[in-house]
């Protein structure tokens, strides 16, 4: 007896003696990655986005068949496009995961920075980073880019 023959009569032998059986079902998945944006197209007009966690990922329609998706943080959810009717046309499982190929974590005790080096090393934001370097670097970010609009900003440097 082959392993198929196998399986179709332990099936066959639990639904004669009215045992549930449990049957794997897979959903299509959608890989995207954090602080990265992916397009999505529909095959018919989108009305209705739904993100089973928003803290994981977010999604836009661009126009009636094209989705863009931004992952948020690391994790799985689920993506649900609705039509004007309000009948599915997409129910997926969203996996989003690190794009950080070139990070490097530096650890002070227990206190992580994360480093972005591609060639040079620069602080970046990621979730378990010490808090106290994230504001910081958070404060340098805000300062940049109100001077960067020609926007008076204050200095806490010594002149």
């Amino acid at each position: 007896m082959n392993f198929a023959s196998a399986v179709s009569a332990v099936i066959l032998a639990s639904s004669m003696l009215g045992a549930p059986i449990a049957i794997a079902q897979t959903y299509p998945m959608i890989e995207v990655k954090v602080d990265r944006a992916k397009v999505m197209r529909v095959s018919r007009p989108a009305a209705m986005i739904i993100i089973g966690n928003p803290a994981i990922a977010d999604a836009t329609i661009k126009d009636s068949q094209t989705l863009i998706i931004t992952g948020k943080q690391y994790g799985s959810t689920n993506l649900i496009v609705l039509d004007a009717a309000g009948e599915p046309i997409a129910d997926e499982v969203l996996n989003v995961s690190s794009a950080h190929n070139n990070h490097v974590v530096v650890y002070k005790g227990a206190n992580r920075t994360t480093l972005n080096c591609s060639p040079d090393c620069e602080p970046v934001y990621r979730i378990g980073d010490d808090i106290d370097a994230m504001k910081t670097l958070g404060s340098q970010i805000t300062t940049h880019g109100e001077m960067s609009k020609g926007e008076k900003v204050e200095s806490n440097f010594d002149e």
